[in-house]
């Protein structure tokens, strides 16, 4: 977003104009609406404003619900910003340790910054880029306890404040000023993510980083908080000091419709737990015990065996209701044999495949393809790796 955009924006004709056209559709015919507007005597560069913000409203309802109404936004902050879901679990972890102020450190949008402001934390928060800072500005301006500044968070003397949380920036625009390209080196994040520990070691602190943040790049002495919300992983969350629970190292957080579920250990490293042959279920965990490396702690608690030491598949012989995982019965297995499995498929009027694979080399829509599925009845197919065999598995979710 350029200046120009955003003085536009900032006028009571265009948020009257953003909010009478609301969540623009993917499928909107947006060069008729363009044409109605500018018909109507709206300016062109208002127009290519707000429907700019009408598209992006339309993608951010999933991470703010109802507050998206009242906020503004730019494609690489929208990418980087916290569910308000996630938001609040953070701003809970500073409530729960006693804490009453926060800096928010790299606030871009201001999600953090909204979640703590609605629980009466006080909050001083930070963002470098002029853009992003003014829209904060105005996303939190309902807040009285929250205060905006534009400000390079590494010049600040950070012994004022109580506590602090980071979210360094992890995408870089592509010159044309639109999309931002994700960095995946912690050493290339902004501020540098050394620095940034080094902060968060002197007082209660969290960082946000990416789910795929390597684990070698986890600080042995912080809590490493896998977060997945509604089947997505979203973040990796590490906490310091006063708000870093006790003999907690890993933890998959689990958060859906039926509640927060979680698994915990105090460990770096788990244990190895027991591999066996596929038996009469197969369990797919969520990412987030995937991603943290709690598998093995995973069977143990659900009585359950790995598929194989290196796939992310649990089996049992009972059929066991966790939240953690997703369970499903096997009905068949066999080898993967493409012009078999389509033999089995068409014989068994198979026609709605839902198609699910780790450890094989498989491009999920071009199989459906190659399948030439058709049929009445629906089924879940599985394709994994047991030690050197590629298998397939046929089942029913549970």
């Amino acid at each position: 977003m350029q200046r120009a955009e955003l003085f536009k924006l900032f006028t009571p004709e265009a948020l009257a104009l953003l909010g009478s056209i609301g969540d623009l559709d993917a499928k909107a015919d947006v060069l008729k609406l363009v044409s109605a507007l500018r018909a109507e005597g709206y300016d062109p560069g208002l127009v290519a404003a707000v429907l700019s913000q009408a598209k992006l409203r339309r993608r951010a309802r999933k991470k703010f619900g109802d507050f998206t109404d009242g906020m503004l936004f730019t494609e690489d902050g929208l990418e980087q910003a916290s569910r308000l879901q996630a938001a609040a679990l953070h701003a809970g972890r500073f409530r729960g340790a006693g804490i009453t102020q926060v800096a928010d450190l790299g606030c871009g949008l201001g999600a953090e910054s909204m979640a703590m402001g609605a629980i009466d934390l006080n909050v001083r928060a930070f963002e470098i880029d002029e853009i992003t800072a003014a829209l904060a500005v105005f996303n939190l301006g309902s807040f009285e306890n929250v205060e905006v500044e534009q400000a390079d968070i590494t010049t600040l003397d950070l012994s004022q404040f109580e506590a602090l949380f980071f979210d360094p920036a992890r995408r870089e625009l592509d010159g044309k000023g639109e999309r931002a390209a994700r960095k995946f080196d912690p050493a290339q994040f902004a501020p540098n993510f050394d620095w940034v520990v080094a902060q968060a070691r002197t007082k209660p602190t969290g960082i946000k980083v990416g789910p795929g943040h390597p684990h070698e790049a986890i600080p042995q002495d912080a809590e490493a908080q896998w977060l997945s919300i509604d089947g997505d992983l979203v973040e990796l969350g590490l906490w310091f000091g006063d708000v870093k629970r006790p003999r907690v190292a890993r933890a998959a957080t689990v958060v859906n419709a039926s509640g927060r579920h979680e698994i915990v250990s105090e460990t770096f490293v788990s244990e190895p737990a027991d591999v066996e042959a596929i038996k009469q279920f197969i369990y797919e965990p969520d990412n987030a015990v995937v991603r943290s490396h709690l598998i093995a702690d995973l069977a143990r608690q659900v009585d359950a065996t790995l598929i194989s030491r290196e796939i992310a598949y649990l089996s049992s012989d009972v059929e066991i209701d966790s939240p953690l995982m997703r369970g499903f019965r096997v009905i068949d297995e066999m080898a993967f044999d493409r012009k078999k499995l389509k033999a089995y498929l068409r014989d068994r009027n198979i026609g709605t495949l839902e198609i699910k694979k780790r450890g094989v080399d498989v491009v999920p829509e071009q199989l459906r393809k190659e399948l030439s599925l058709k049929g009445e009845i629906a089924a879940t197919l599985i394709l994994t790796r047991v030690g050197d065999d590629h298998r397939a598995l046929i089942a029913q979710p549970l």
